[in-house]
């Protein structure tokens, strides 16, 4: 009994000390394969032969990688892993929304949802476990931050949500030939994204490269509550749609329901958001704006919004507000829903109301926060970063 513990306790160890591919760029994962020992003559062949394997084949074990050397795979094995974010709770909605409940290394957890419609299958990422943020409206806000996600676990959500839907291509078949599922990526989930931009960025860039997940940048949104000095970095090093956690059309308003609101205020934001980048009419900014009965939703609010657009190129997702226990704010009416869409709309912006999918399983906008860390803070229990 002793012996068998001891083995497994090592095994641990040893697979903790094997690098995870994982989420690394190209670049590391040739620098990786040289410090092994793979000729330098050979990388740049090895780099493309695993990519595939890994993110088009969707390979969770080096055995598989048939058109590399036995030899070669076994040397893989004893010095790397492939591994993804392990799902220890999923939820299906009566609407065929999914929500995951994933864990890290270290313990701690973060939720994904996975939203399917008739033209495109959408994976909404978290960034972080927990959230800075704080914003008033939204059930995530008051989980406390814990740490940055890294590539593998941002990149590793979207492959595992892609391992429950079956979409990896069959022995043989060509990848292209198979329905897209998860066709779509929105950094929506846990946290905010700009707090933890290097990583990623990283993991954007493997979801886009053209011989692996190959996603357009224009299937990526990342979306802020409004971090002025990443705005235009995204622009530049991601290129992605942007979203913008608006909620209020003025400062004093949008303050007390997004807190970062103090810091970078609506005038320098807009700012930022005129000067974006990719900015165009092609690629409109998309704001989005929880609609918060007798906070945010006056006729007054809307022209106010239409004002604070002018010369962004954008549209407006109404966003009826998602009930979570303990929240003091209340939906606004479909009454007053449609005629705040109304005044956007007649000004030229699309003004499309957001229906609100996976409720019934707490996996709407601004719903997510770890259950199991409810159920830990109640008992006392909260896990250790590693």
């Amino acid at each position: 009994m002793g012996n068998s513990r001891n083995m497994a306790i090592c095994e641990m160890q040893q697979l903790k000390t094997r690098t995870n591919l994982i989420g690394l760029t190209r670049e590391q994962l040739a620098e990786r394969l040289a410090e092994i020992g793979t000729p330098s003559d050979k990388i740049r062949m090895r780099v493309d032969q695993i990519w595939t394997w890994i993110y088009v084949r969707g390979a969770r074990r080096f055995a598989d990688m048939t058109n590399l050397a036995k030899t070669y795979r076994v040397q893989l094995d004893q010095t790397c892993r492939l591994e993804v974010p392990q799902c220890i709770q999923k939820e299906i909605s009566g609407d065929g929304t999914r929500k995951y409940l994933f864990r890290l290394n270290g313990g701690h957890e973060v939720e994904t949802v996975y939203i399917p419609e008739p033209d495109r299958g959408t994976v909404c990422l978290s960034s972080q476990v927990g959230c800075t943020l704080n914003c008033s409206f939204c059930h995530t806000g008051t989980q406390a931050f814990v740490r940055n996600l890294v590539p593998e676990e941002i990149i590793g959500q979207f492959m595992a949500v892609r391992d429950d839907l079956g979409e990896w291509p069959l022995p043989g078949r060509n990848p292209k030939s198979e329905q897209r599922l998860a066709s779509n990526i929105v950094l929506m989930g846990m946290g905010e994204p700009l707090y933890n931009f290097d990583n990623v960025r990283d993991a954007m860039q493997i979801a886009m490269d053209g011989k692996g997940i190959s996603l357009s940048r224009r299937r990526i949104t990342l979306s802020t509550a409004g971090v002025v000095p990443g705005i235009h970095r995204t622009g530049e090093e991601i290129g992605c749609r942007l979203a913008i956690s608006l909620h209020g059309t003025t400062d004093e308003i949008r303050s007390k329901l997004v807190p970062i609101n103090r810091k970078w205020g609506l005038d320098e934001l807009l700012d930022a958001l005129r000067n974006y980048p990719r900015l165009s009419n092609a690629d409109r900014i998309t704001f989005e704006y929880a609609m918060i009965r007798d906070i945010n939703d006056s006729d007054q609010d809307a022209h106010r919004l239409v004002n604070l657009l002018r010369n962004i190129p954008a549209k407006v997702n109404l966003i009826p507000f998602n009930r979570w226990p303990g929240t003091q704010f209340e939906r606004s009416s479909p009454e007053r829903i449609r005629k705040f869409a109304g005044i956007v709309f007649k000004a030229g912006y699309p003004s499309p109301v957001r229906t609100p999918r996976g409720e019934d399983i707490m996996a709407a906008c601004g719903q997510l926060k770890s259950t199991s860390q409810r159920q830990r803070l109640r008992s006392g229990k909260v896990a250790v970063a590693s």
